[in-house]
């Protein structure tokens, strides 16, 4: 089977080997004459973002780069971008990368033309109500991981560098115009990598199949984003060549992303704030939170997970869903504990509290308390 296609929902995405090749067409499409490539830094300097810079030369678009992104992106980040940006006068953002390289593009080219500060735009309420969406610039999103999905997302995750926390920044007019997924871009990630993006997107089918929010068209690509992660991860983790792999392992993480409009829950609201207060991997971190998050909810979830586990072909219904989740994670060499991640000494009550903060926790199908979230975390260092 030849993958490679043109979808449209939720945004326009050019699928498919090569398809890199594009994107000064991209650019176009989305109306940016003069884009700025956002990325982080470990990438700035590997062949895959300098020929992405060559394309765009080549076709009379320039090649400014900004790098200056941390794995956890922040204010600061977006500060330094927004000078760059506005200074070189930019009407667009190529937002290359994994998960801090585009949702710090997208936060760059929706502060464009805000006059409020960035934290006036937290997803919270109709908060993004306040944003002038005149000023909100277009984005052709390129990723190199497959795991985040914010290719298709409407949002970007900041971290506050004071506070410590991860705020989510959302506006509908976030949302990519163009997004180009290439496969070939993902063949170079090292396989701690690879491991770690592949379970993010994992997570993001999981959490949102079992949030108790109604949302049919959601369940299903969650549902199938799920055995697309059962069949190829692990071939994309053996063998980080098999192309047919890396494309499969690309659509899940769009399908997960989609899918967790539906909501997500308590591995992504745990992980946030140890990534935030500890530096930690996201999509490991949300791994490692997995299983005893999957024992905390299985009260509310049992029943749906076990549905799953039909579909997957994983025998033992929920039991056998979790003794899967185990094994996967030990094969992708996935720590067992925060503490084996390098989080050592953690304040819980902070942890607790930025949980229970988080947009994640109302997503989750078991009631997140401070007293059972306590015994969460404990359950994972």
């Amino acid at each position: 089977m030849k993958l490679v296609g043109n979808w449209s929902y939720p945004t326009a995405i050019r699928f498919g080997a090569g398809r890199i090749s594009e994107i000064a067409e991209a650019c176009v499409v989305a109306g940016i004459t003069r884009p700025l490539l956002v990325t982080d830094k470990g990438l700035a300097n590997l062949p895959v973002t300098q020929s992405t810079l060559d394309l765009m030369e080549d076709a009379g678009l320039g090649r400014a780069m900004f790098s200056d992104v941390d794995p956890n992106p922040n204010e600061i980040n977006v500060a330094a971008g927004l000078a760059v940006y506005r200074e070189g006068g930019f009407d667009g953002v190529i937002a290359f990368g994994g998960g801090s390289g585009l949702d710090l593009g997208k936060v760059l080219a929706f502060m464009a033309g805000q006059t409020r500060p960035l934290w006036d735009f937290e997803d919270i309420g109709d908060w993004w109500t306040r944003a002038d969406p005149t000023g909100i610039h277009p984005v052709v999103a390129v990723p190199t991981t497959a795991g985040t999905g914010s290719e298709v997302g409407r949002a970007g995750v900041i971290t506050n560098s004071e506070s410590h926390e991860k705020k989510i920044i959302f506006h509908p007019k976030m949302l990519p115009v163009q997004v180009i997924c290439d496969p070939e871009l993902t063949v170079g990630m090292p396989k701690v990598i690879t491991a770690g993006t592949g379970l993010d997107a994992f997570a993001h089918c999981v959490e949102a199949y079992c949030s108790p929010h109604y949302h049919p068209m959601s369940q299903g690509m969650a549902l199938e984003g799920m055995r697309l992660v059962k069949e190829y991860l692990p071939r994309a983790y053996a063998d980080g060549s098999d192309l047919e792999a890396r494309a499969h392992m690309m659509s899940a993480a769009a399908m997960g992303a989609t899918a967790f409009q539906k909501g997500l829950g308590a591995v992504h609201a745990m992980s946030h704030p140890i990534g935030a207060h500890h530096h930690t991997h996201h999509g490991t971190t949300n791994a490692v939170c997995m299983p005893a998050v999957l024992q905390f909810n299985r009260p509310a979830a049992e029943g749906v997970l076990t549905h799953a586990a039909a579909y997957l072909g994983i025998e033992g219904g929920f039991d056998g869903f979790c003794t899967y989740v185990d094994g996967l994670n030990a094969s992708l060499g996935i720590p067992k504990t925060l503490t084996d991640l390098g989080v050592h000494d953690p304040d819980l009550d902070i942890l607790v509290r930025d949980a229970l903060n988080d947009p994640s926790t109302g997503g989750n199908p078991v009631e997140m308390t401070a007293d059972n979230t306590h015994k969460l975390f404990e359950a994972v260092l």
